[in-house]
């Protein structure tokens, strides 16, 4: 009898089969904008953008962050991606007997502070304790809804202007050729840093994670107008997301390594631990894919926020085979596969 793995819930091509065999399948079909079967990273139903997102972070705390943070942070982000303006949190704990209070004082106060950053409050919860050895001290998911943000018609008019949009959101298959991809600062650095510091690689030195709530960002870029997709690239990292949408909308992509943000921390751990970095998750990061006529004023406007700063054009959407291709540093092409999972487990 086959085994559910860890990469099961990687982010990756394994996690994908394994959702569309032995999840959705099971589920009645539902009659919305963006419905389940999507896979996008938030649903529509009746112009109400909803998520849930689990967190089984290990450990609780790490460089940059905590699974407090990261819970409020990631949830918010899906909605954002969407389009929307995330309205509010719920949040369901789940921890083990024998737990510090201390520890879920942390927990929450970061949950708090976060939620307080952003600007969308927790509005209702549940809390469970289990005996000890069950969840591996503390499991939690948040859900959020969202409504339609102020800003998302006038950015798809300004599109619009330039090419036929077919989406009323940001979805994974909102992707034409010609559109520039754009990153919003450095990749591979929440699992690097998170992975680091478990281990005791030492590279935690050099780099923090970079979980962070984005709706204010994202709202900068909507001001400017031209934004027809957006995703937060987080298991499977970068590599994951141009593959979903190269699959989704049915473009190819060339993309220039040089291009993208990378520290020099997270290259050198990848190097030693023989890991590709554009496959590592972020969770403080946004994809964005701009009509290229808009794609200088949606760079500005993002490198104005504090989230954005280090943003870049990385490449753009092309016809032909729903590949990602990459331009190296030595000037070679290869393509970039979707990686069956996370390299880094448990990271989110």
């Amino acid at each position: 009898m086959s085994k559910v793995i860890l990469n099961h819930g990687a982010g990756g091509e394994l996690m994908q089969e394994f959702l569309s065999k032995h999840i959705t399948n099971h589920f009645p079909s539902m009659n919305a904008e963006v419905p389940l079967d999507s896979m996008d990273d938030s649903a529509v139903v009746d112009d109400v953008v909803f998520t849930i997102d689990g967190h089984t972070v290990k450990p609780l705390f790490f460089p940059g962050g905590d699974i407090g943070k990261i819970s409020v942070a990631g949830t918010v982000n899906d909605i954002s991606v969407m389009g929307a303006s995330p309205l509010a949190l719920a949040c369901s704990v789940i921890m083990e007997e024998g737990l510090d209070i201390d520890v879920v004082d942390r927990v929450m106060d970061s949950m708090g502070k976060t939620a307080a950053e952003c600007g969308v409050p927790i509005a209702t919860g549940d809390t469970k304790v289990v005996e000890g050895g069950a969840v591996d001290q503390m499991v939690m998911s948040t859900s959020a809804i969202g409504k339609r943000s102020q800003y998302l018609d006038s950015d798809l008019a300004k599109a619009a202007e330039y090419r036929k949009v077919e989406n009323r959101w940001c979805t994974d298959s909102s992707v034409r050729p010609g559109d520039a991809i754009i990153v919003s600062g450095y990749m591979g650095d929440h699992g690097i840093a998170l992975l680091s510091f478990r281990e005791g690689y030492g590279f935690e030195s050099e780099v923090q994670s970079d979980v962070a709530p984005l709706n204010k960002m994202i709202a900068e870029g909507l001001k400017a107008g031209g934004i027809v997709a957006m995703k937060d690239p987080t298991r499977g990292g970068l590599a994951n997301t141009l593959n979903e949408w190269c699959s989704k909308s049915h473009v190819g992509m060339e993309i220039d390594y040089s291009s993208i943000p990378l520290r020099d921390g997270v290259v050198n751990a990848c190097d030693l631990l023989g890991i590709d970095a554009l496959s590592i998750g972020n969770e403080g990061k946004c994809v964005m894919g701009v009509v290229p006529e808009m794609a200088e004023e949606v760079l500005k406007a993002i490198r104005r926020t504090p989230e954005g700063k280090d943003a870049a054009i990385i490449g753009r959407a092309v016809e032909g085979t729903e590949h990602v291709v990459l331009r190296t540093e030595v000037g070679g092409r290869r393509i970039l596969e979707a990686p069956a999972g996370d390299p880094v487990p448990r990271i989110c």
